[in-house]
């Protein structure tokens, strides 16, 4: 069983991962309106991702025999000021989330929960490649904001090697 107060937090920790996916999904239809298809896959993926942390947090409380919450989540921005601003909004989110990973990490080690910390190892290793990811794509936007047709070349290029991560934990109802 996870350490009770490691189990709480994870719970909470649920809830952003959810909030995450809505705001990815926000940012998907916002580049979807703007006709552009690269970004707004790149969003729908980022969403469906986001999803699957918080369900691989699931499965990791059920394994280990901890009630789970889904707890409710704010509405997600929706309206941006150019087509940078989700980016600006999705760093900051990945940073916010690097923190509340670091968190976890550092509840389980204070609380001896083994189990849990080697869970977590994999959130850690996660969120310095979403955070890379969400920093080259502003940059790339940033640089290239009135050249759409560059920014969707870009995105298409980058994502086209993409591949499962075979070490993911495992995710509940898959």
């Amino acid at each position: 069983m996870a350490a009770p107060r490691f189990a709480e937090q994870l719970n909470v920790q649920i809830g952003h991962e959810f909030a995450a996916h809505n705001q990815y999904l926000s940012c998907a239809v916002y580049y979807d309106a703007l006709t552009m298809p690269q970004l707004a896959g790149f969003f729908y993926a980022q969403a469906v991702e986001e999803r699957e942390h918080a369900l691989m947090m699931v499965q990791y409380l059920l394994d280990t025999d901890v009630p789970v919450r889904i707890p409710g989540v704010e509405q997600p921005v929706a309206e941006f000021t150019d087509i940078a601003h989700p980016l600006r909004l999705a760093l900051e989110q990945e940073r916010r989330v690097t923190e509340q990973v670091h968190n976890l990490l550092r509840i389980a080690r204070e609380e001896s929960d083994f189990a849990s910390e080697q869970f977590m190892q994999w959130f850690v290793k996660e969120q310095v490649e979403e955070t890379a990811t969400m920093n080259d794509l502003l940059t790339v936007v940033s640089r290239s904001i009135d050249d759409v047709n560059a920014i969707e070349e870009w995105v298409a290029r980058e994502r086209a090697g993409e591949v499962t991560d075979p070490t993911a934990p495992p995710v509940a109802g898959a």
